[in-house]
């Protein structure tokens, strides 16, 4: 995932966008164990404006492989709404979800587990790098009744300059990332990452989201 992206996705993006390297972010700042936890009590506030799609472009090898090997991972309702009413409920069923996969699953390199460059799967041996750790955690939430169209693979450049995979959660409150590297689910805008593409409404293509860049934040419940 990080080599391929890191070829396909950060470079040209960069590129067509006109970052300058210094734009980077360059450090994501974590405090706290946990003890702040993201209950259903606290809904977060309305995070505007939505991450804005542009251009469809490819999607990388492993989503296509993916796509390729279990179609079902990458089929869309259309008729599911393509964001959702983030109730009391839903916002504790997404915060649980993504802390109890996060602790599920060790992270292991595509090359350590499977010898490959890039290898986008469910983690069923309890190991898998940032882009398994989203698909375990859409899985969950789609059985929890969360609308797969909602949920979208997101491609990203992260503190350290490097390419990453997390979930973003389109909801009538805002955009939403889930990332394994914290248990605290944040507004897109608040992450510290570089956005660079993300799944389309259909599941088999992406859409660019032209480089943009989201503020560094501290976070508590980490």
């Amino acid at each position: 995932m990080r080599e391929l992206l890191y070829r396909r996705l950060s470079a040209r993006s960069f590129l067509k966008s006109r970052l300058h390297p210094t734009m980077l972010v360059l450090a994501l700042m974590l405090v706290g164990s946990g003890t702040h936890a993201q209950t259903v009590a606290a809904l977060p506030s309305r995070s505007r404006p939505a991450a804005t799609k542009s251009d469809v472009i490819t999607p990388v090898p492993g989503w296509t492989r993916l796509c390729r090997q279990k179609p079902e991972q990458c089929t869309v309702d259309p008729s599911e709404p393509a964001t959702i009413t983030l109730t009391p409920q839903a916002w504790q069923t997404i915060t649980r979800v993504n802390r109890q996969v996060n602790a599920a699953i060790q992270p292991m390199t595509d090359r350590e587990h499977w010898g490959v460059a890039d290898h986008w799967d469910l983690a069923e041996d309890g190991y898998g790098d940032c882009e398994d750790y989203q698909l375990v955690k859409r899985q969950r939430l789609v059985a929890a009744g969360i609308p797969r169209r909602a949920l979208r693979l997101t491609a990203v450049i992260d503190e350290d300059s490097a390419p990453h995979a997390v979930m973003m959660v389109r909801t009538d409150r805002g955009d939403f990332i889930l990332d394994n590297k914290r248990n605290a689910v944040l507004p897109w805008r608040k992450t510290g990452y570089i956005y660079l593409q993300r799944e389309g409404g259909t599941g088999l293509n992406w859409v660019s989201l032209g480089g943009a860049i989201s503020s560094l934040v501290a976070t508590a419940g980490r």
